[in-house]
């Protein structure tokens, strides 16, 4: 009897339904260990998902206090698309803030920095064999230090993501002196130009003490050269609170693009009302479903 309910424990804490924030589906907690050290994740099945449908990662930024779902919105474009929708949440760092690992002074400094691309992988492939998911269509997001994450991934593990698109995200200088592009990777960066954490012009000179990461333009231009865009097309989406500028660098290997939301006078949010992020954003990863 003792340990029958120790296992009915574990399933418990290993496993809890939560509100589903807005969807038709189900939201479950889940945890997850990598290299010795334990991780959770949220997940969101829509109701009747068929097998081999894509998946979504979305990474949250630094210090997230609530379920990393409250916000982004994504439920509702997950059932009316058929895909899942993954909320990885990274452990805490020595300031007791959930964070992911890119490369910040002060994670380099007090020994923080841990495998975070090895884990989202690791995960990915753990949620394709548990839930039937798709093997090619698996897509990456998030928001700040999420943002950030995304990049990396796009650098450290393009086999596995699809496409990626940073909001409010940041390349950190260390990042772009050591690594480069393995292969030409979609991708889209929703960015405000008066963000004052992740700087429209970059922070070269490590001005707030994150370590110094480069300009946005520059962090995508990177990926508009390597996708090999031949040509920008622009546009301004319909005005809803700031105008939304879209740059879309397009003619690239296999079809690829790059997208630039540029939100004039922007702040450091996932979506100030401008326009609805994760419908854009799943607009830009559908083009990338095989």
């Amino acid at each position: 009897m003792r340990r029958f309910l120790t296992i009915l424990l574990c399933a418990l804490i290993c496993h809890s339904t939560i509100a589903s924030n807005n969807g038709e589906g189900t939201l479950t907690q889940h945890k997850y260990r990598y290299k010795g050290i334990e991780y959770d994740y949220f997940l969101y099945i829509p109701k009747n998902l068929p097998e081999n449908a894509p998946l979504v990662m979305v990474f949250h930024g630094y210090g997230s206090r609530n379920i990393p779902s409250v916000g982004y919105g994504f439920h509702p474009v997950a059932d009316a698309n058929g895909f899942a929708v993954c909320y990885p949440r990274g452990p805490k760092d020595y300031k007791g803030k959930h964070y992911w690992s890119v490369g910040y002074e002060f994670h380099i400094n007090n020994n923080n920095e841990r495998d975070d691309v090895g884990f989202a992988v690791s995960l990915v492939k753990h949620l394709q064999r548990q839930h039937h998911l798709s093997k090619h269509n698996v897509f990456a997001t998030g928001h700040s230090n999420g943002g950030a994450m995304s990049y990396l991934l796009a650098y450290r593990a393009p086999k596995t993501f699809a496409a990626v698109a940073p909001v409010s995200g940041h390349v950190m200088q260390c990042v772009y002196k050591t690594h480069k592009p393995k292969r030409p990777v979609p991708l889209m960066e929703v960015h405000g130009t008066d963000d004052p954490l992740s700087r429209w012009n970059g922070d070269p000179y490590n001005k707030d003490k994150w370590g110094a990461d480069i300009a946005i333009p520059r962090a995508v231009g990177i990926w508009v050269a390597e996708n090999r865009c031949t040509h920008e097309q622009t546009d301004t989406l319909p005005q809803l609170h700031n105008k939304v500028i879209a740059h879309r660098y397009v003619g690239g290997i296999n079809g690829n693009q790059v997208w630039l939301y540029e939100v004039v006078g922007g702040v450091h949010k996932w979506s100030d009302g401008s326009m609805n992020t994760p419908a854009e954003i799943w607009k830009f990863f559908s083009l990338y479903l095989k």
